[in-house]
């Protein structure tokens, strides 16, 4: 009875906790199927495409004794000289398109609608357009927000065509060569940040908040008179959701090679290797967040202090490289970020157990120790 591991018993827990939680249909939802369709929304709606359509509103001023548009001489002229095609004036809407011809980069499709500031306005806001142009004496002046990159494309593109017309039927120079190396797609970046994001919230909610829910609802008070050892009932939770996490990435992975045709570059074996780590790192820091505290009030606090920043700061949805320079040393140093970036190392960089071996030792040693403080201080009630 006094042997640190009692097999039976701790096979015994691990299978009734993985039928608990097979029997949750939330939990197969939001770990499986809500990462899929999140990876295939952002899928479809960032990846490249070879025609674009950019909307930009043309300010119209209506006199007071008047009660259509004034006319735009030099934008209409030159919209008429390039046969812009008059659409269908839809919710009192005048508009017309034009578009840039490249056989290279694609065709970009600019639909001019004249309305007036405050309509302009509007649509700003709900994203349906993000450049304004308004001629004043023969001149046009642009107005957008100088620190979207979309909004300032738009800028350069049109400037230059009314610059230089000849432009509409232009053909790319020939020293420009579309890059169609792998990896370097949108949706390359984003599944391995999925899947280092799905493992954090499925430890940090499924055994953190777990304990704490129990706790309070006084079930693991029954448990103390049990010969189960704290150990084992702490190492199942990980167990059943290590498994877990194997099965919902797999099952990420495989939705992003059929859809989208991701491949692994690297080491399989390698990103097995930091998959694991990573999962370590996060159940040593669940099991220590959850080792006292009986209200769950407390525990949302402490998951979301936790999870939050790293989910903003490490990476996930764009690079951190954005952030400020003095702060990337700080966020390389976070749990998730060493996940997301090992996992993309291996999967989009063709990275091998060289590469990855200190940050999976890393996560590895940092989760032992936070996992071996937070059995020593757990309590059962």
């Amino acid at each position: 009875m006094n042997r640190i591991i009692r097999h039976k018993q701790l096979i015994q827990l691990i299978v009734a906790r993985a039928m608990e939680l097979l029997r949750e249909p939330g939990v197969l939802f939001w770990g499986i199927v809500f990462p899929i369709l999140m990876s295939l929304g952002l899928g479809v709606a960032f990846s490249k495409k070879a025609d674009t359509t950019r909307v930009v509103a043309v300010i119209t001023h209506i006199p007071d004794n008047l009660q259509i548009p004034e006319t735009f001489s030099k934008l209409d002229s030159f919209l008429q000289s390039n046969h812009a095609v008059i659409l269908p004036v839809k919710d009192g809407i005048i508009s017309c398109k034009l578009t840039i011809r490249d056989n290279k980069l694609g065709n970009t499709t600019f639909i001019f609608e004249k309305i007036d500031w405050k309509l302009a306005t509007v649509l700003l806001k709900r994203g349906n357009l993000n450049l304004i142009l308004e001629e004043k004496n023969g001149k046009f002046e642009y107005h957008f927000d100088p620190l979207n990159p979309d909004a300032q494309l738009n800028y350069l593109r049109l400037s230059n065509l009314f610059n230089n017309p000849a432009i509409i039927d232009w053909e790319s120079d020939e020293s420009i060569k579309p890059l169609t190396v792998s990896g370097t797609r949108y949706i390359d970046f984003l599944v391995p940040g999925l899947i280092a994001m799905g493992v954090m919230m499925s430890i940090m909610w499924g055994v953190s908040y777990e304990i704490i829910d129990s706790r309070s609802k006084k079930l693991l008070r029954r448990m103390v008179a049990t010969p189960m050892k704290k150990s084992h009932f702490l190492v199942a939770l990980i167990t059943v959701r290590l498994f877990m996490n194997f099965v919902e990435s797999g099952l990420l992975f495989l939705v992003a090679n059929l859809v989208f045709g991701l491949t692994i570059q690297g080491s399989i074996p390698a990103l097995l290797t930091v998959f694991v780590a990573g999962n370590i790192a996060f159940a040593g820091i669940a099991i220590l967040m959850s080792s006292h505290t009986a209200k769950t009030e407390i525990g949302n606090g402490l998951i979301n202090l936790v999870s939050m920043p790293m989910m903003v700061l490490s990476g996930i949805f764009f690079s951190y490289h954005n952030f400020p320079d003095w702060s990337i040393p700080y966020i390389q140093k976070f749990p998730l970020t060493m996940l997301a970036d090992g996992a993309r190392s291996v999967i989009i960089e063709g990275a091998g157990f060289a590469e990855i071996a200190f940050p999976s030792l890393i996560m590895t040693v940092t989760g032992i120790i936070f996992f071996l403080v937070g059995l020593k201080i757990f309590k059962w009630h």
